[in-house]
C-alpha cells in the first residue's frame, strides 16, 4: 500500500461533507477500509442508516470523482455501506422477483454458485475446473471470486499480481485467462492483505464486483462462494438470479455435517441445488496403485441420497490437481485428456444440463468444436 497516496486520498475526502452531521466524511469516521494498490483505490462510506442511501449516492459519486482526479489514480471504487439494526426489518427469505434481479447482471444467462459448508474441501479448485470445463464446451464463461476474505482465483488462473484496468474510470474490465473472464477482490489488494471488513462492507464490495465490471454477454457465470452460510450466501440468494448451486464436500463426517447445513440453506432461500461433489474422495498411490480412502469414501453420495439431492461425481486426492491449481494451470487445461480432467468435465456436463433444465431451455447455446 502506498502511504503517500493513501494520505492524498484522505485529504481529498476531507473536502466531501455530510450535510446532516455538518462535518467532512473523514472527520466523521465514515471512510473505512481504504485500500490503494498501483493506482487503484477502494474504500467504503459508512452512512449508518440504510434509509439514507438514496440521499448519499450523490456524495458517494462526488467522493469517487474527487479521488479519481488525483494524479496517479487509475480507478476508484467507492461503496456505500450501513449497519442496520436487527429490529429494523424482518429477515427476507425466498428469492426476489425477476425484475429486481435483472438489473445487476442483465447479460448473464445463468449464474451457478459453487459452495461448501466448511473451508478446506477444495471448493475453489472445483469452481475453477468446472468453469474451464464449461468453456471447453464452447460456452462463454465468467468466474466470480466471491470469497472476499480468502480470494484464491487470481493465483489459480495464473493471474496473481495483475490488476484490472478501466476504460472510463468507472467500469472495470474483467481479467481473462484460459478462455474465461474473471474478477476477484484479490486483483485490487495485495495478496497477503488481511480484509478486516464488516459484513456490510463485504456486501458492498461483492455487489460492485458484479455491477461495476464489464462482464459482457455470458452463457454462464460460475461463482466461487466463501465457505459457510453467512452474509455472502444470503446476498447472492436475494439479489442475484442464481440458476442453481453446487455443493462441494470431502467424504468425512464433519464436512458432511456442514454440507447438510449448506444444502438446507439454499433450499430455504429457494435456490435449486444441482447436486453434491465429493472432493478428495480417495487416494491412489502413484507408485504401487494401491487405493487409500484417507477421508473415508462415499459419504457425499450417501448424503445426497439421504437429502434427496443428486450426486454429481467424485474427484480424487491427487498431487497433480494441487500442483496445476497452485501453478495457475488447472488440470482441465493443462492435461485435458487426463482422467481427472474428464471427471471435472463430466461434472460440468451434469451441471450445465441441470442449468438448462432450470432455465426451461430446450437447447443450449451452439457448441462449436474445432
Amino acid at each position: 500500500m502506498s502511504a503517500q497516496l493513501e494520505q492524498k486520498v484522505l485529504d481529498t475526502l476531507k473536502g466531501i461533507d455530510d450535510p446532516v452531521k455538518g462535518t467532512d466524511i473523514v472527520s466523521a469516521g465514515m471512510v473505512l477500509g481504504l485500500q490503494t494498490k498501483d493506482g487503484h483505490v477502494a474504500f467504503t462510506i459508512d452512512i449508518g442508516d440504510p434509509a439514507r442511501a438514496k440521499d448519499f449516492e450523490p456524495i458517494r459519486a462526488a467522493a469517487e470523482k474527487a479521488v479519481h482526479a488525483l494524479e496517479g489514480v487509475l480507478s476508484v471504487t467507492a461503496v456505500l455501506t450501513a449497519e442496520k439494526p436487527a429490529s429494523a426489518q424482518a429477515p427476507q427469505q425466498g428469492r426476489p422477483q425477476p425484475q429486481q434481479q435483472g438489473a445487476l447482471m442483465p447479460d448473464v444467462k445463468s449464474i451457478i454458485a459453487v459452495s461448501s459448508g466448511k473451508g478446506g474441501v477444495g471448493k475453489s479448485t472445483t469452481s475453477v475446473n468446472i468453469a474451464l470445463a464449461l468453456a471447453a464446451k464452447g460456452l462463454k464463461v465468467g468466474l466470480l471470486d466471491a470469497d472476499i476474505y480468502g480470494p484464491s482465483i487470481p493465483r489459480m488462473l495464473g493471474l496473481a499480481g495483475q490488476q484490472p484496468f478501466s476504460l472510463d474510470g468507472k467500469i472495470l474490465e474483467p481479467m481473462e485467462n484460459h478462455g474465461i473472464k474473471c474478477m476477484s477482490i484479490g486483483f485490487l489488494v495485495e495478496e497477503d492483505t488481511a480484509m478486516i471488513w464488516r459484513g456490510p462492507m463485504v456486501m458492498g464490495a461483492l455487489e460492485q464486483l458484479m455491477r461495476d465490471v464489464n462482464w459482457g454477454a455470458l452463457d454462464v457465470l460460475v461463482v466461487d462462494m466463501p465457505p459457510g452460510t453467512g452474509d455472502v450466501q444470503l446476498t447472492m440468494a436475494q439479489k442475484v438470479p442464481l440458476t442453481g448451486s453446487v455443493i462441494v464436500s470431502t467424504p468425512q463426517d464433519i464436512a458432511l455435517l456442514d454440507t447438510r447445513k449448506g444444502l438446507n440453506m439454499f433450499r430455504k432461500v429457494e435456490i435449486p441445488v444441482f447436486g453434491i461433489v465429493e472432493n478428495m474422495s480417495y487416494f491412489s498411490c502413484p507408485h504401487c496403485g494401491e487405493r487409500t480412502d484417507i477421508f473415508s469414501h462415499g459419504g457425499a453420495r450417501q448424503t445426497a441420497e439421504a437429502q434427496g439431492a443428486d450426486f454429481l461425481g467424485e474427484i480424487p486426492l491427487d498431487i497433480k490437481i494441487r500442483e496445476t491449481s497452485d501453478g495457475g494451470q488447472p488440470i482441465v487445461v493443462s492435461d485435458p485428456d487426463s482422467e481427472h480432467a474428464k471427471a471435472y468435465k463430466a461434472i460440468a456436463d451434469k451441471v450445465w444440463y441441470k442449468a438448462l433444465e432450470q432455465l426451461g431451455a430446450s437447447k443450449g447455446p451452439k457448441i462449436v468444436f474445432d
